[in-house]
């Protein structure tokens, strides 16, 4: 696994992005309530990163996704599609 030149995301990032991308797809389109779609992966996150990270770097992939969303860049990601900022 090769990291990015910046050290952040492995070089097969954008793969387990587009596998993500059709499970979330797929859920949706079997009904399945956006909030318990987004809940799963959440704890299927988690699970994962504590399996595999001490509680310091599972801190600090939380923090960096936090100041995320503080900062303002999934609004800007949720503007950019279709029907601007309407929940799903």
């Amino acid at each position: 696994m090769q990291l990015d030149p910046q050290g952040v995301a492995p070089d097969d990032l954008s793969h387990a992005g587009s596998v993500v991308d059709k499970a979330i797809e797929y859920m949706i389109e079997q009904k399945i309530a956006p909030i318990s779609v987004a809940s799963a992966l959440l704890g299927g996150a988690l699970g994962l990163l504590a399996r595999t990270m001490d509680d310091q770097a599972i801190g600090a992939v939380l923090r960096n996704a936090l100041a995320s969303v503080e900062s303002g860049e999934l609004r800007e990601m949720r503007d950019q599609l279709p029907g601007g900022n309407a929940p799903v």
